[in-house]
């Protein structure tokens, strides 16, 4: 599974709710596996909603929450075991929670039970990112809705932003917010992009002009597809959306716009 990468690109998909970041983490991956190109490619789902593997088709047995709350419940049994806790935590995650599929891999948060658990859960998967990404030359991170992710550092291990925003004014100030904080927290990103979703001609022209007013770079737009609307409704995995979509087909020239492929 391992192997040293080639190119890092590490991308946080962010963005206000409901804009379709789990949809473009979704479809990036399908262009990255159409375009064969020979990257170690690793898929994680930070929102404790765990709805990427649904959209992608991916049978997960544990999430990073589930492992850590079965081990918090039995951590007076390890207690004189003679182990590191950190350690043998780290090493049931490894086990149980990475899906090896035929050309990526894939993690998911989740998240544990109980007051102050997502918290926990986000910390263990920010150490585990920290230690996993240096074995692979790409990484797509499905993020929570919002900011909480960017006060909690989980991004520190991504050098790509791409910010999702819709029709929506509440968007864009996520989108702004979100950069604002990037500054503030001093993470070390090289390229914040900016990805539209089902947005109108109109719109799309105001908001191509926002992102250069807010230096911010326009990578596309997914536009509206019954494709998009037919796999939610069946829930039919999006990595087997046909070629011919025109999502997919902007999905494509987006990745190269963000130089993913």
């Amino acid at each position: 599974m391992y192997n040293v990468p080639k190119r890092p690109f590490y991308a946080s998909i962010s963005g206000k709710g409901g804009t379709g970041k789990t949809v473009l983490t979704a479809l990036l991956l399908r262009v990255l596996l159409e375009a064969s190109i020979n990257d170690e490619v690793l898929i994680v789902d930070a929102d404790p909603a765990t709805n990427l593997p649904q959209v992608l088709g991916i049978p997960i047995n544990k999430t990073i929450g589930d492992v850590a709350e079965e081990f918090r419940r039995g951590f007076q049994k390890l207690d004189n075991l003679g182990f590191e806790k950190s350690a043998l935590l780290e090493y049931y995650i490894m086990r149980d929670c990475i899906v090896e599929m035929d050309r990526f891999d894939f993690i998911a948060m989740g998240r544990g039970e109980g007051e102050g658990c997502y918290c926990y859960v986000n910390a263990v998967l920010s150490g585990i990112l920290g230690k996993l990404v240096q074995h692979y030359s790409v990484v797509l991170m499905d993020m929570e809705a919002g900011l909480e992710h960017l006060n909690r550092r989980l991004d520190r291990h991504v050098n790509t932003f791409i910010i999702v925003v819709d029709n929506s004014l509440m968007s864009l100030k996520t989108a702004e917010k979100i950069k604002e904080i990037i500054r503030e927290v001093n993470l070390k990103i090289d390229e914040i992009y900016v990805v539209g979703n089902r947005l109108s001609s109109k719109r799309e022209e105001d908001i191509v002009k926002w992102a250069s007013q807010n230096k911010l770079k326009y990578a596309g737009t997914i536009p509206e597809d019954k494709c998009i609307a037919e796999h939610a409704a069946t829930g039919t995995p999006l990595l087997n959306i046909p070629s011919n979509s025109e999502a997919l087909k902007a999905a494509y020239q987006i990745a190269k716009n963000i130089n993913l492929i």
